[in-house]
């Protein structure tokens, strides 16, 4: 079998919420989604309470399609797709990271110090906004 692709899931959305696809996955709106996320996010934390990394495998991925479908409903509704938010998570993380990717690469030694800059950088980024 070949290798899955990012962009495979993507495929599979727009798939399944085409007209040759699932009634039920046409009908979804982004709120509709909302119990599923719920639901999703619930078994990851039962799976990692439970130390059942098998299961939170499977979990992951259940929540990872969740995030697909909802950026496919919000690309059809001409709010967003799934590259902009690669995008902005890929900017979020860098930019909240300044001892890793920026000016701050000797500012931090233990994961406290790593805490507290990460809560600067959030505080300067809302403040920015």
């Amino acid at each position: 079998m070949a290798k899955t692709e990012f962009k495979d899931l993507i495929f599979l959305a727009e798939k399944l919420r085409s007209e040759l696809g699932c009634p039920w996955d046409r009908k979804q709106t982004i709120a509709s989604m909302l119990k599923c996320v719920d639901d999703e996010v619930s078994e990851v934390r039962e799976a990692i309470e439970n130390g059942d990394h098998d299961n939170l495998r499977e979990e992951l991925g259940d929540v990872l399609f969740q995030i697909v479908m909802i950026s496919q409903i919000a690309k059809e509704n001409g709010y967003f797709d799934m590259d902009d938010v690669v995008k902005d998570i890929d900017e979020k993380i860098r930019s909240r990271h300044t001892w890793v990717f920026g000016e701050d690469r000797d500012k931090v030694k233990t994961p406290e110090d790593a805490i507290a800059l990460w809560a600067k950088n959030k505080e300067k980024e809302k403040s920015n906004k």
